[in-house]
């Protein structure tokens, strides 16, 4: 039988250390740093919904301070008063209110003559005012009433000269009062007004 001829593992001298192999060490050329290692991805913070304000310390820049509470509200604007003199009226100014008012006045002083007078008959006191004067007098039913001296015709007719006197007198009186006043005014001055704007 022929042996094999592959030769079996040789064995090392008993004398020697065991030999392990190098590894071998890469350096970086002259002139070039070395390449920093890469990070991950950076996260990117999610935007906020729309409508929504960001909160304090969040995204705020670091130089600026919140001064939301530090705004002084505004100062309350001031009365302003003006000093006026009346040093003059008008007589024809005057004129015309006096005459206006004085016969409104005679309006309601007739209407007011005339509605007493029905409001009196309507309700029965003449009738009662003339059984009264009708017992004292001993003239019961054969006298005259109060209708017939006083009808509401002549209660009217009586209203209005009485309201016409008033027009004339009433608008007399105001003139003679302003006339009087800007006399008095021009000698020792007018009435002195403070207006506001408040």
């Amino acid at each position: 039988m022929s042996q094999s001829s592959t030769p079996g593992p040789q064995k090392k001298p008993s004398g020697q250390p065991p030999q392990v192999p190098q590894q071998q060490v890469r350096t970086a050329p002259q002139g070039k740093k070395p390449a920093r290692q890469t990070q991950g991805p950076k996260k990117v913070a999610p935007a906020a919904p729309a409508g929504t304000k960001p909160t304090a310390g969040s995204n705020a820049p670091k130089g600026k301070k919140n001064t939301k509470g530090l705004v002084r509200p505004a100062p309350k604007a001031k009365v302003r008063r003006a000093k006026l003199v009346l040093a003059k009226i008008d007589l024809w100014s005057v004129l015309k209110i006096s005459f206006l008012l004085s016969v409104a006045f005679g309006v309601v002083t007739v209407v007011a003559g005339v509605v007493l007078w029905t409001v009196m008959d309507l309700t029965g006191i003449f009738d009662e005012v003339n059984a009264l004067i009708g017992t004292i007098l001993g003239t019961e039913g054969g006298g005259q009433t109060i209708q017939e001296l006083v009808s509401l015709s002549q209660v009217a007719s009586v209203s209005t000269i009485i309201a016409v006197v008033n027009v004339v007198l009433i608008t007399l009186l105001s003139i003679l009062a302003a006339l009087i006043y800007n006399i008095s005014a021009s000698l020792v001055g007018g009435v002195g007004v403070t207006l506001t704007d408040d």
